[in-house]
């Protein structure tokens, strides 16, 4: 495999995403419903800005340290301590469906190969051309 996430470039991490989602067994979708189920994170991620629903990283960390301390083995069924403490401080957050988003995106890129790296320097480059606010209004 790839490796982790956290130590690739992003068209590789866009692979190993890629890969990721066809492990959890979902299918290759056509393209319009990749981009749509982008956009429906997205509106998530606005309704839970207007619901002021934020990543409490204090009480993500409080939790997740309770419920290592209170795991002794008791509780073969119980969750992960990082899955409950996930689910109390960042699940539905705001950050957390920008997260959704750019997960996404990232499995649309490895599917269709794209190199999103070469494209985001090649428009960053273009957009330095540009004149202020890309001579529009806002």
């Amino acid at each position: 495999m790839y490796g982790t996430l956290k130590d690739l470039k992003l068209n590789e991490a866009c692979k190993v995403q890629h890969q990721l989602v066809l492990k959890k067994g979902f299918e290759q979708q056509p393209i319009a419903v990749k981009l749509m189920l982008i956009v429906s994170e997205l509106g998530e991620a606005c309704e839970a800005d207007r619901k002021n629903r934020h990543a409490d990283f204090k009480k993500f960390g409080d939790t997740y340290e309770l419920e290592m301390s209170d795991f002794a083995g008791t509780f073969p069924n119980r969750p992960p301590a990082y899955k409950t403490a996930f689910e109390v401080g960042i699940k539905d957050t705001f950050e957390d469906e920008i997260a959704d988003a750019f997960l996404r995106l990232m499995d649309l890129c490895g599917e269709y190969g794209i190199n999103i790296e070469k494209h985001i320097q090649m428009k960053a480059a273009y957009n330095e051309l540009r004149p202020p606010k890309h001579g529009k209004k806002y």
